[in-house]
């Protein structure tokens, strides 16, 4: 069963972008469902780090199995960061939208890198094909599914902006939904890549795009805004900044700034 996927794609279409933040499991999904969000994607990292492994490292089986977890936890539309997919091949990115969709996923991402360090970009064709047998698998669905493309380069010493505008677009013509570059690191690049594209663009903020607004980003032009590993990296560094000061310290000047039990409790009542 699939949580809202017509009203996901609707999501996209407002004159005000929608933020899309990212649980890590079943009881962050509840709580951003309840403070009133209208999306969830998951992260590859925070879901990694939630079960003791390096991001990348997740095997597929768990990786789906997660997508399901945070599925069943909220009523909400949620979208999958599934990195490369599980393989190389069109074939591969065609499989990989249908094992997703079985488990209720509203929308996922596929990225373009390889995973591969020495050859980090998947030549530009292979890209979109894989984009293309990606999109065939979704239309192919007895129900709605958004398929976000996402550009790597800039994350993988590439730093053309027009390059990855190029990609972009051909993702976009290869029938992608959502486009996606992250670490554009100024309001005048991202509001360069909205107007080269015709659908609707999602920006990530990271490091660069602290300063970035809601408003200041639905004027450049962005549809959608997600948080990647941001919360979870939130919350752990709280977590490994405590076991320090006691570790360190043996102090506990930590507690004053954790969140009253019966606070954090009602979310889950």
């Amino acid at each position: 069963m699939s949580n809202s996927g017509p009203n996901f794609r609707a999501l996209h279409h407002q004159d005000m972008a929608f933020i899309m933040p990212n649980p890590w499991d079943r009881g962050t999904a509840i709580i951003l469902e309840r403070l009133g969000f209208e999306a969830l994607a998951t992260t590859s990292a925070g879901m990694a780090f939630n079960l003791g492994l390096a991001d990348g490292a997740v095997p597929r089986e768990a990786v789906l199995a997660h997508c399901r977890e945070i599925v069943e936890a909220t009523t909400l539309p949620v979208s999958a960061d599934l990195e490369q997919g599980f393989g190389d091949s069109p074939e591969s990115a065609h499989a990989t939208i249908i094992a997703a969709a079985e488990t209720g996923l509203a929308g996922c991402s596929l990225e373009d890198h390889t995973g591969d360090p020495d050859n980090p970009i998947y030549e530009k064709s292979l890209a979109v094909e894989r984009i293309g047998a990606a999109v065939e698998a979704a239309r192919g669905l007895d129900r709605d599914f958004v398929l976000t493309a996402r550009c790597e380069n800039l994350l993988w010493g590439r730093p053309d902006l027009d390059d990855v505008i190029d990609r972009l677009q051909a993702y976009e013509v290869a029938g992608a939904d959502v486009l996606y570059a992250p670490w554009i690191k100024s309001m005048e690049d991202i509001a360069r890549v909205c107007a080269a594209l015709s659908k609707p663009v999602n920006v990530v903020i990271e490091g660069p795009g602290a300063d970035f607004t809601l408003e200041g980003l639905s004027q450049a032009g962005v549809k959608r805004i997600s948080i990647g590993a941001r919360l979870a990296q939130l919350a752990y560094g709280s977590l490994i900044t405590a076991a320090r000061e006691m570790a360190e310290k043996g102090s506990f000047a930590f507690t004053k700034n954790a969140m009253d039990h019966d606070e954090v409790e009602a979310f889950f009542k």
